[in-house]
Parts: structure tokens; C-alpha cells; sequence
């Protein structure tokens, strides 16, 4: 089948476990778009995140970032859509979570701002290290929830097997509860946020079904785009439950392993035209 768009996760799965772009997987992206493909990114991380991305691997036009909660142009450096926790509907949360959860660190993704709560002075330098943000605001949770939320991050000493179960039972249907690293770190969206939702808008504009894309990731937060795509792939590398998911698994990212189904992709495009 000629698939029409390829929609991608970032770390752990287009990048190396260095943040690196590869030249092996650069030229395939590059390759496909040449070919009429259209590239979507799609991503856990914040939009003050990209940049160096687009650098490396160049202008993708727009990106959906935290996980579909915000649609970011980098070209302008505009959120150009934001779905995000109503103030009221935050604070609600953080009171139940505190309650449940009374060792837990909570943070917030406001747009292109992110703040987290007073108690980070108090906490082991381990807890620390992911939080050493430039510009990050510290504080008391709760004096940042005047504004909507775009993620409720929720920072965990120790997280057995099932802690993001045990959150969603916690929050119910106020929030989606995912996680792009271990269940250590969990993160919190409006319930109607998530990759899936969001490539679908942006391509619906270019009447790409998802019978025609090809889709790739690593962790459960991309479970719902591997789900949704007309082919979802896996990289070696991914967690369980996407290997479990997936209609394909490739080659770790550490392997190039998007850029060895891209090449596929291209080679049978190839040969459908020249029949």
C-alpha cells in the first residue's frame, strides 16, 4: 500500500538515546517528503523543546507537541492550538493527588512555561535532575493554577508496576494519565488529549485517512497513534505494550530502526509506480 503520511514519536524513536538525529535516518525523512509523503511530528515534549530538533533535522512544519495537548509552528514560534485542564478542574486534581499521593512532586506545562511546586527544595537530588530547566518557576503548586493547564506532571520516588493505573482511578475521567519515561513520572491532560487526536486534525486539512499513515513509537503514550494509524510500528526499543499493540516492530532507535521501514516504504512506492 502507498501510505500518504508518516506521523513519529521523538526520543526513543526517530532520535538516538544521544538526542541525535542520524544522517541514515535524516536522508529517509527527507527522502519521503521528496516522494509527496507528508511528516508529522508528534510528541511528548513541551513546545521549548523543538528547537534543537528542527535543527537537526529541519523544518517539519507544524508539530504536535505534549502529547496532543498543543499543535506548535515553529517557523512562528506560536502555539497555533492548545486543549488544556481548566484552572478549576487543576486544582481539584492536585488536591486529590496530594491526598493519595503526599510524596509526590507536581509540576505544570503552561505553554511555552513550566513551573513546579516549592517542595523541589526539599526533595533528593535524584528527583531533581530532569527539573534543571532554564527560566523554570518554583512555588507554591496551587499560586500557579490561575491559568489553564497544558500537563500536570507528577514526579514519583518510587513507582511499582501499575502506578499510572492507580493515578487514573484517582483522577477518573477529569484527566488522561500517561508516561514517556517510567511511571515515576506521569503525566496529566485534559481527557480528550492525545497524539491520535491530534495528527488526525492536522491531516483531515490534507484529507489523509488514517488507513494511509504509517505511524511510530516507543511508549504508552503513543499507544493511542499506534492504535489509530493504518500501519503502527514499534521501534526494538519500546515498551511492552506497544510491542503488544503494534503491526510491526522494527529495529531499536539506536538502529535506525524508523529509517529501515521508511526506506521500505519508499522502495514499494517505488515499484507501485513503475507498474
Amino acid at each position: 500500500m502507498a501510505y500518504r503520511a508518516i506521523a513519529t514519536d521523538l526520543d526513543g524513536t526517530l532520535l538516538r538515546t544521544d538526542k541525535s538525529v542520524s544522517d541514515r535516518t535524516r536522508a529517509a525523512i527527507h527522502a519521503a517528503e521528496d516522494a509527496g509523503i507528508l511528516v508529522v511530528i508528534a510528541t511528548g515534549r513541551p513546545p521549548r523543546w523543538i528547537p534543537p530538533v528542527i535543527d537537526e533535522l529541519g523544518e517539519r512544519g507544524l508539530v504536535v507537541c505534549a502529547n496532543g495537548a498543543t499543535v506548535y509552528d515553529p517557523a512562528r514560534h506560536e502555539l497555533v492550538s492548545r486543549i488544556e485542564l481548566d484552572p478549576d478542574v487543576a486544582r481539584g486534581l492536585v488536591d486529590d493527588l496530594e491526598a493519595a499521593l503526599p510524596d509526590a512532586l507536581l509540576g505544570v506545562e503552561q505553554g511555552f512555561e513550566f513551573a513546579v511546586d516549592e517542595a523541589i527544595a526539599t526533595r533528593e537530588v535524584e528527583l531533581l535532575d530532569s527539573w534543571k530547566i532554564a527560566g523554570i518557576r518554583i512555588g507554591p503548586i496551587r499560586s500557579f493554577l490561575d491559568q489553564p493547564v497544558t500537563k500536570l506532571i507528577l514526579r514519583l520516588r518510587e513507582a511499582p508496576e501499575g502506578t499510572a493505573a492507580r493515578v487514573q482511578e484517582i483522577v477518573g475521567d477529569r484527566a488522561l494519565v500517561t508516561h514517556s519515561t517510567s511511571e515515576a513520572f506521569l503525566e496529566l491532560s485534559h481527557p480528550s488529549v492525545h497524539k491520535a487526536s491530534a495528527v488526525e486534525r492536522l491531516l483531515a486539512e490534507s484529507g489523509i485517512a488514517p488507513a494511509d499513515v504509517v505511524a511510530f513509537g516507543d511508549m504508552p503514550n503513543d499507544l493511542e497513534l499506534i492504535r489509530w494509524a493504518g500501519h503502527g510500528v514499534a521501534v526494538g526499543n519500546a515498551h511492552p505494550v506497544l510491542k503488544d499493540a503494534a503491526d510491526e516492530v522494527t529495529a531499536s532507535n539506536d538502529e535506525d530502526g524508523v529509517a529501515i521501514v521508511v526506506e521500505r516504504l519508499l522502495t514499494d512506492l517505488a515499484t507501485d509506480l513503475a507498474t
